[in-house]
């Protein structure tokens, strides 16, 4: 009588357990790519078009998508941005240590100003890390303060490049009669002492394509008898067109492109 029980009471324990574990069975749903967070879809497709734009191959944008404010903010001031910029100048002053400048002082680097050696982050933070169309007379207020920071590990590069015998030409498509003197402080304030150059944007060139203008500097230092050893720059601008270099050495940026 007691076994029967017993079974009895085993059958009704398995049974209640069924019944609970078809219900959790019931209420899971298959997995799907609808089913992801919204958050994290929309970080996978930021991050494919922010690789897209530093691999070239998303070209001539205005704006950053909408969708993508928080993920460029949390990418330019998480930490991301900084270790990227890191590497990079690590790769480059790998390269760095392989070249012998010679005694005759033209072995030259060429950096590029704006988001290479000074950051204009705070900037774009109140154009939403570039969600927001460029604005050319705030920007042009903002670089009249002078207040762009240096950036860190470019700074460090610099002062190697400088220590080292290389003659380092800072070219910048600023314009030169309304920013250059305010851009020379700003670069002098932030630790940048010891450049051969700084080359601004004259009138001659208005209107005229990054490339075409940064072209035709790289070609007059040439035909004065620099070697140029490396050239440095947030944008592909900075690094297309004649006269590049030895190598070219792109930072990253998704904030804005330049043509």
């Amino acid at each position: 009588m007691f076994s029967t029980m017993a079974q009895r009471l085993q059958e009704l324990m398995v049974l209640f357990f069924l019944a609970i574990f078809s219900k959790a069975v019931a209420g899971l749903k298959p997995y799907t790519r609808a089913n992801l967070m919204p958050d994290a879809a929309n970080n996978n497709y930021c991050l494919s078009w922010r690789l897209a734009v530093e691999a070239n191959n998303v070209r001539g944008w205005r704006t950053v998508p909408a969708q993508c404010l928080r993920y460029i903010e949390a990418y330019m001031i998480g930490g991301q941005y900084d270790r990227d910029l890191e590497f990079i100048t690590q790769q480059i002053w790998s390269y760095v240590s392989g070249i012998v400048p010679s005694s005759d002082g033209l072995d030259a680097w060429i950096l590029d100003v704006d988001d290479t050696c000074i950051s204009n982050v705070f900037y774009y933070k109140g154009k939403r890390y570039g969600c927001d169309p460029y604005d050319p007379a705030g920007f042009k207020a903002w670089a009249l303060m002078g207040g762009c920071p240096a950036i860190p590990a470019v700074l460090r590069l610099f002062m190697d490049l400088v220590e080292g015998g290389f003659k380092v030409f800072l070219v910048t498509g600023r314009d030169q009669e309304s920013l250059g003197q305010a851009t020379a402080d700003n670069l002098h304030n932030q630790g940048f002492i010891g450049y051969e150059r700084l080359i601004l944007r004259t009138a001659s060139y208005k209107g005229q394509s990054a490339v075409k203008y940064k072209s035709d500097i790289r070609k007059q230092l040439v035909e004065e008898g620099y070697r140029i050893w490396g050239n440095v720059g947030d944008q592909w601008s900075d690094l297309q067109g004649e006269f590049l270099g030895n190598r070219t050495f792109k930072l990253p940026n998704p904030m804005y492109f330049v043509p």
